[in-house]
This record gives C-alpha cells, sequence and structure tokens, in this order.
C-alpha cells in the first residue's frame, strides 16, 4: 500500500463517553488472534490489520487492511526478517499513523519472532503514540523449540516495543506447558496460547467499555500506564458456586502466567477487572481484592467490577500486572573496588580494572571482579614453594603487578 493515506482511515467518531478502541493485528499471528475475538463481545470496536503478506491479509476479517509492500517482496512477506519488514514500516510510517487517527486506545495484537510482528509492532506503537492514543500491545513470544533465530528476534522487538508503546502484555508460549497435557495436539497448543492473550484482550475491554458496580474510568487507566512503558504479565481465571469468591483467588495465587503469584509481589501497578451474574457481592469483591492486595501491598491498584447475566453463577477474574522495564542484571561498577576473601580449596584473586584517580588526580588502578576458582582435584595437594614464594599463585599476583 502506498503512503497516500496521510488522512485518518476512519471517520471521527461522535463523542460518546466512551473512549474509541482500535485493535490493530500485525503479521499472521496477530490477525489468528483478531479472529479469536468474538465480534458481538466487542462491538464498537474498530480493527485493522497490517501485513507484508498480501495472501494472508486477503483471508482477514479487519475492516481496515493495510499492505505494506514494496517492489523486492511481491507480495509475499518479508521472509521472517524483522529489519524489512521494520524498514517497510518506517518507509509508510505516515499510513500506519492514519490508521491509529482519532484513536484513544490502540490495542496491537501480535506474534514475536517472526519478520511483520517483530519489525512492524514498534514502529506502529510509535505511530500510535504519535497519533495521541494510549497504547497497549498483547503478544506472543516463541516456545523454545522454534530456535535461538526466532527467541532472538522476540527479545530485540520485545525491548524496542516496551520503548514505544505504553503498556506490553507479553505471553511467553513456553509458560502454556504448564497448561497443557502431553497429548495436546499443535493446533490446541496454540489455540490454548491465543485463548489466554484473548483474556487480557477482553479484561481491559470490559474496564473500558463496561458500565460496572465499581467503574473504572479511561482517566484512571491512563494515569496508571500512559509513559510507563513497562512490562505486563496477566491471569485471567473464573469459579462457580458458593466458594467462588474465594476459589478465584487461591488460582490468582497459583496461576503459572503470574509465576504462582510471585509476579504481584515485583509489580508497581495492578488491575483486576471482576464480572459476575446480578448476584455478585460486595463481599464477594472484597474477599478477592483482600488476596491481591496482600501479594502486592506496595503496588497502585485499579479494581472494577461489572455485572454480566449472561454468566449466571459464575465470577470472573482478570489481573493485570505491571513491572517496570527490568534493570540490567548488576555487575560490580567500573571504578569499584572488590576485595574477594579466601575460603578453604581457593586462593584469593585480585587484580585490576579500569582507572580511578585520587584526590591529587593521579590515576590508580581498580580491581576486577573475577571469580575464585576451585583447584578442583589438587585441592587437597601441597602448595608448591620455592625460596618462601607459592608458585600455585600467577606470577602477577605474587608481585602485586596491576593489570588493566
Amino acid at each position: 500500500m502506498s503512503t497516500e493515506n496521510e488522512i485518518p482511515l476512519f471517520e471521527t467518531p461522535e463523542v460518546s463517553g466512551r473512549p474509541v478502541v482500535r485493535i490493530i493485528a500485525v503479521g499472521n499471528a496477530g490477525d489468528a488472534l483478531l479472529g479469536g475475538l468474538t465480534p458481538a463481545e466487542f462491538a464498537g470496536a474498530e480493527s485493522v490489520a497490517v501485513n507484508t503478506d498480501a495472501a494472508a491479509l486477503a483471508a482477514t476479517t479487519a475492516t481496515v487492511k493495510i499492505h505494506l509492500e514494496n517492489k523486492l517482496f511481491r507480495g509475499l512477506g518479508s521472509g521472517g526478517d524483522p529489519e524489512r519488514a521494520r524498514a517497510l514500516a518506517e518507509e509508510q510510517f505516515s499510513t500506519l499513523k492514519s490508521a491509529c487517527a482519532g484513536a484513544n486506545v490502540v490495542f496491537i495484537l501480535a506474534g514475536l519472532g517472526g519478520g511483520a510482528g517483530s519489525g512492524i509492532s514498534p514502529i506502529l506503537a510509535k505511530a500510535a503514540h504519535e497519533a495521541g492514543a494510549l497504547v497497549l500491545a498483547f503478544v506472543t513470544l516463541p516456545f523454545e523449540c522454534e530456535g535461538n533465530r526466532r527467541d532472538a528476534q522476540a527479545q530485540a522487538a520485545l525491548e524496542q516495543l516496551k520503548s514505544a508503546a505504553d503498556g506490553v502484555i507479553c505471553l511467553p508460549s513456553q509458560k502454556i506447558f504448564k497448561l497443557i497435557d502431553e497429548n495436546s495436539t499443535l493446533v490446541e497448543t496454540f489455540r490454548v496460547t491465543g485463548g489466554f492473550l484473548i483474556e487480557g484482550v477482553r479484561g481491559v475491554w470490559s474496564l473500558l467499555t463496561r458500565p460496572g458496580l465499581i467503574q473504572v474510568h479511561f482517566s484512571d487507566l491512563c494515569a496508571l500506564i500512559r509513559d510507563r512503558h513497562a512490562e505486563n504479565a496477566f491471569a485471567f481465571v473464573e469459579a462457580a458456586g458458593p466458594g467462588r469468591a474465594r476459589a478465584v483467588a487461591e488460582k490468582i495465587l497459583t496461576h503459572p502466567l503470574l509465576d504462582e503469584g510471585r509476579v504481584l509481589a515485583e509489580s508497581d501497578a495492578v488491575l483486576v477487572s471482576l464480572t459476575a451474574g446480578k448476584d455478585l457481592t460486595m463481599a464477594e469483591i472484597n474477599r478477592v481484592m483482600e488476596q491481591v492486595k496482600s501479594q502486592c501491598s506496595h503496588a497502585q491498584i485499579i479494581m472494577g467490577a461489572a455485572v454480566d447475566g449472561a454468566l449466571k453463577e459464575k465470577l470472573c477474574v482478570t489481573v493485570i500486572a505491571a513491572r517496570q522495564n527490568a534493570q540490567p542484571t548488576s555487575v560490580t561498577p567500573r571504578h569499584e573496588t572488590r576485595s574477594v576473601t579466601p575460603t578453604a580449596g581457593h586462593r584469593e584473586v585480585v587484580v585490576a580494572r579500569g582507572r580511578q584517580r585520587r584526590a591529587g588526580g593521579k590515576a590508580v588502578q581498580g580491581q576486577l571482579p573475577l571469580s575464585i576458582v576451585s583447584k578442583g582435584r589438587f585441592d587437597k595437594s601441597e602448595p608448591t614453594l620455592h625460596k618462601g614464594e607459592d608458585l600455585d599463585l600467577p606470577t602477577f599476583i605474587r608481585r602485586g603487578v596491576p593489570l588493566n
């Protein structure tokens, strides 16, 4: 598709008091997720499909179809190369931005690891952000068996997406193994994976659009996640019967997608959406929220509760936990001196790293944090001594020679 679409692809809707939500599927995996959304349930949402594969785009159910193409691709897609897809998205940035114009919230659906999803999604998130929308991405990561290349591409795309979107709800497909048995077919496994991600979309959609006993306003959601660029974990649980509130609370705290509750403890923002029939009580809401709060006492919490007569005796709860971008694994600072205490069977290793300066300005050596290495099977051997020196120690250590 050419860049001539620089005007909004959707008419500006009349003010209705509800945020305008646009769901944009990227690539084949994103389109499969879009196909799993029930049109009746998501009535009012505007759908867009973005792809480099002409054949897949022709089969989508999206209202608007954007074919990112150039002469080199010949309609066959990006060939699994994120850089080619990214270059196309940057080239047609104005088209992507026009697809987001007028939306209050943009949901991006994609699978990371391949070409289109990994390459286009971060650029689309940037375009949506520039168009003024709150940007939430719902993405899957590949199974370990899909290989190192797809995993590396997915991780790189995830970091880029977190930098561009307000929030990323990420489902590592490998976690699904905790929820299926060894007899599950490939089709069933991907259906379960997509189903979990769709539950995340459904939970946020309900908060934004469904009138509730306890209403979550769009401004509340914006205040919670806008410009946070956080990675989110989520879970959907349900139960029925007299003890349903206690049952869903237990399922939340043991859910594998929340790492058995550990994610809640690490989160600084948590969104909880409860939906049940007309018999939903305040006591049930309170019981569930007490359990959630006990796991994340320092987090900012947004809670919504709605009634859906079709659920009858069911209580459904969606939890989305936001964590700020993970910090890199801590290492010894470049100019920090580190001492190593020798233990039995080990030698003290003290070496230099970097350059420090004394108060007078003269450069001195720091220390490298090298690991202590055991002598292994020679652990009990007598040291080799010569003229009072232990020859088992490296020469530079015996003579105090600093290393750069």
